[in-house]
C-alpha cells in the first residue's frame, strides 16, 4: 500500500490539530473523513461556533462527522462506511475501543511529550511548570490505557528559559505535524518498528504525569522558591493563567521576571512604586509581574495597569 493510497480518517478539534491535518493534506494524503466536536454556542450572542478543525475541513472540501456520542450506532455506521485503513487522532477526546480498533492499521495519536513522560491531558503545561529544558512529540498506536500504546516516532525540541506554554505549543504543533507525516509514510512503507513504552521507562527517575489543569492548580503558593512560581506562571500562560489576589480581587499573571534576594515582605505580599513595577515576595526573592489581568478588567502590561489603579492597602 502506498502513502497516498491509504484511506485516512482524521480526528481532532482545536487549532493545534489543524497543523497536522494541513500537513497531511499538503502531503497528498487521502483524507476520507474528518471527525470533530459538534458546533457549540459561544460568545456574547451564544451563536454556534465551529471547531478549528471543522473550519479547515469545510474550507478544503473534506467530509465532516460531528458525533455527540462516539458510541452512537449512526456514527459508527458512518465511520465504517468510510472504510479507513488508518485513523489519526490529534487533540481529540478519548476513543472507545470499537472506534480506535476499527481500521485494519489501527489508530495513531500525536501526543505533545516524549512518552512515557507526561501522559495525560496537559503535557505542554506540565513540562513548563516542572521546569523541563526539553520536550517533544510522540506518535504512537492507541490501546486500552490512555497514552500507553507502542511508540512509532519521536522528535525532540528545547524549551527556552523564558518561553511559556503558548510559545511551546505553537512550535510543537509544527513539529508534531511534520512527525505525523513521516509516521504515516513509514507505516505505508512498512519501515517503522513499534517500541513498547516499557522499554523507555527509567525507574531511577520515575514518570511525570500531565493531568488536566484545574482552577486550584493555577493558584500561586508564594511559600515556594521563586523558580517554582516563575515556572508555574510560564506553564499556565496564556491559558488558563496563574493567579493570586491583589487587595481582595483575583489577579491573573501571564508574564513575570525573577529577582533573587532576601525579601523584605512576607510571602505573597506585594511591593510597588505605584508607577512602573509591582512585585510579590516569595521565600527567596520576588516575582516582578509584567503582564496581568485584574478581576473585572482587561489584560494589560503592568505600567498601564498602575497608571489607572489606586492601592488601598499593602498587607
Amino acid at each position: 500500500m502506498t502513502f497516498r493510497s491509504l484511506r485516512i480518517v482524521f480526528m481532532g478539534t482545536p487549532e493545534f490539530a489543524v497543523a497536522s491535518l494541513d500537513a497531511l493534506v499538503k502531503a497528498g494524503c487521502n483524507i476520507v473523513g474528518v471527525v470533530t466536536a459538534p458546533d457549540k454556542p459561544a460568545g456574547r450572542g451564544m451563536q454556534l461556533q465551529q471547531s478549528a478543525v471543522k473550519q479547515y475541513a469545510v474550507e478544503h472540501g473534506l467530509n465532516v462527522l460531528q458525533p455527540e456520542k462516539l458510541r452512537d450506532p449512526l456514527f459508527l455506521d458512518a465511520l465504517r462506511a468510510l472504510k479507513a485503513d488508518l485513523q489519526i487522532v490529534v487533540a481529540f477526546r478519548m476513543l472507545p475501543e470499537l472506534v480506535w480498533n476499527m481500521p485494519a492499521m489501527g489508530t495513531i495519536n500525536v501526543h505533545g511529550s516524549l512518552l512515557p513522560q507526561y501522559r495525560g491531558a496537559a503535557p505542554i503545561n506540565w513540562a513548563v511548570i516542572n521546569g523541563e529544558k526539553e520536550t517533544g512529540v510522540t506518535t504512537f498506536k492507541l490501546q486500552h490505557a490512555i497514552d500507553t500504546g507502542n511508540i512509532l516516532m519521536q522528535a525532540r525540541m528545547p524549551i527556552g528559559e523564558e518561553e511559556n506554554a503558548g510559545s511551546v505549543h505553537d512550535r510543537m504543533k509544527e513539529l508534531g505535524a511534520n512527525t505525523l507525516v513521516e509516521t504515516v509514510k513509514g507505516l505505508a512503507e512498512g519501515t517503522l518498528r513499534e517500541t513498547p513504552q516499557e522499554q523507555l521507562t527509567d525507574e531511577s527517575t520515575g514518570l511525570h504525569h500531565a493531568p488536566k489543569i484545574f482552577t486550584e492548580t493555577c493558584r500561586i503558593n508564594w511559600k515556594q522558591p521563586i523558580d517554582n512560581i516563575y515556572n508555574l506562571i510560564r506553564g499556565l500562560s496564556p491559558h488558563p493563567g496563574a493567579y493570586t489576589e491583589l487587595e481582595g480581587k483575583t489577579l491573573k499573571i501571564f508574564g513575570a521576571t525573577k529577582e533573587y534576594t532576601h525579601p523584605l515582605s512576607l510571602p505573597g505580599n506585594f511591593e510597588t512604586d505605584g508607577k512602573t513595577w509591582l512585585k510579590f515576595a516569595g521565600i527567596n526573592g520576588y516575582i516582578q509581574v509584567t503582564d496581568i489581568q485584574l478581576q473585572g478588567k482587561k489584560r494589560m502590561y503592568v505600567a498601564d495597569f498602575l497608571r489607572g489603579y489606586r492601592f488601598s492597602t499593602n498587607e
